[in-house]
């Protein structure tokens, strides 16, 4: 499967540092920490795990000036590139950019004052800093909220243009736009009727989506939908867990889309009266076992000799369950049959044999 199966509505390109977004790039994975950013070492922790499970942009809160000069030490302990996230006060946008902001997301009709936004507008144009219009349902303007007769899609859309607007007028283009409900149906109604409007890049996602399982399942969902129209340029799935779980999740929903590779592709079977292993145990424990590999193969856990031997054998790895052991299938071989209780051990063991004989692989390729 690739990207052409998905085809991306055309817009200009921005890049946040060395990171392209837009024009048909590759979609990219951002998140954001939790903590507080002042606090300079558990933030650039939070980084380092970010970047270990594939995050490509960061996002930072801003709300003091403390939070801004942390910018520039932590900028110098990390690689990913770094967003200020910033509310009302334009000199914490100036002091963001000056301490080493890749870009911005503001709302700029908050900033209040106009001369106030130019001098953020006329800065981010010097140092090529990118600018993300963020509406959010949650913190629709009154006005709009009066005329639509509340917050709907329509009325997103109008806040988002009233936004673009004030930016235009500044002669400044390098904008991207996230109109994030925490409804898939309204989100995407709003980035479908702004979509024929502009040719921003879209940041996409579904705002405060829930903890870890009902936000993973409603966030694959919707990025699923938005994806689909060509309406995602960039992707953060929103959860209340731990920043990196947000990244898992979302390299996932492009890896099960085809549009990604990365890490395992784990195939189990969900297990019936025909199982002959005990598969949920064995499933969690393998997949547990192999997390931390990134390598792009697909593994099978299968539970009984039905369908289990087919699917085992179209993985590059995989184990079918019979009456006391299990048969390990090797890119579409028999490699042996071992006891039950020797399943895991011996399928991870052949797991991280392939997985270095393809980093190998993959090394010599990158060195040519």
């Amino acid at each position: 499967m690739s990207e052409s199966l998905f085809p991306r509505r055309q817009t200009r390109v921005i890049k946040i540092g060395q990171v392209e977004i837009g024009g048909g790039s590759p979609i990219v994975v951002q998140s954001m920490t939790k903590t507080r950013t002042a606090l300079v070492e558990p933030t650039v922790r939070q980084i380092r795990r970010l970047e270990r499970a594939g995050c490509q942009l960061v996002r930072l809160a801003v709300p003091e000036m403390a939070d801004a000069l942390a910018i520039m030490e932590i900028k110098k302990k990390i690689k990913l590139p770094l967003i200020a996230d910033i509310h009302f006060d334009p000199r914490l946008a100036m002091a963001s950019i000056e301490a080493g902001a890749d870009g911005l997301r503001i709302n700029p009709g908050t900033f209040g004052s106009k001369s106030k936004l130019k001098e953020v507008v006329e800065l981010s144009k010097e140092r090529k800093i990118p600018i993300r219009i963020g509406v959010n349902s949650g913190s629709l303007e009154k006005d709009l909220k009066a005329k639509y007769g509340g917050v709907t899609a329509e009325a997103m859309v109008e806040s988002a243009l009233r936004e673009i607007k004030l930016l235009e007028d500044l002669d400044f283009y390098e904008i991207k736009i996230s109109l994030k409900a925490s409804d898939i149906q309204r989100t995407l109604e709003a980035y479908r009727l702004l979509a024929g409007r502009v040719d921003y890049p879209f940041h996409a996602g579904i705002t405060e989506a829930g903890t870890l399982f009902k936000g993973s399942l409603k966030s694959a969902a919707g990025l699923s939908l938005l994806i689909r129209e060509g309406l995602a340029d960039t992707i953060r799935v929103s959860l209340t867990a731990p920043p990196e779980k947000e990244i898992e999740v979302a390299n996932l929903i492009l890896q099960d889309l085809g549009l990604k590779k990365a890490g395992i592709n784990f195939i189990s079977c969900p297990g019936c009266g025909r199982s002959q292993v005990d598969i949920q145990r064995l499933a969690a424990q393998i997949e547990k076992r192999i997390s931390t590999l990134k390598a792009h193969l697909s593994v099978a856990v299968m539970g009984c000799p039905v369908n289990g031997p087919g699917e085992a054998k179209e993985a590059d790895l995989g184990v079918a369950g019979g009456q006391g052991t299990g048969v390990i299938f090797k890119k579409g071989k028999v490699v042996r049959k071992v006891p039950v209780d020797k399943i895991v051990e011996e399928l991870v063991k052949e797991i991280f044999i392939l997985a270095s004989e393809e980093e190998k692989k993959n090394k010599k390729r990158r060195d040519k």
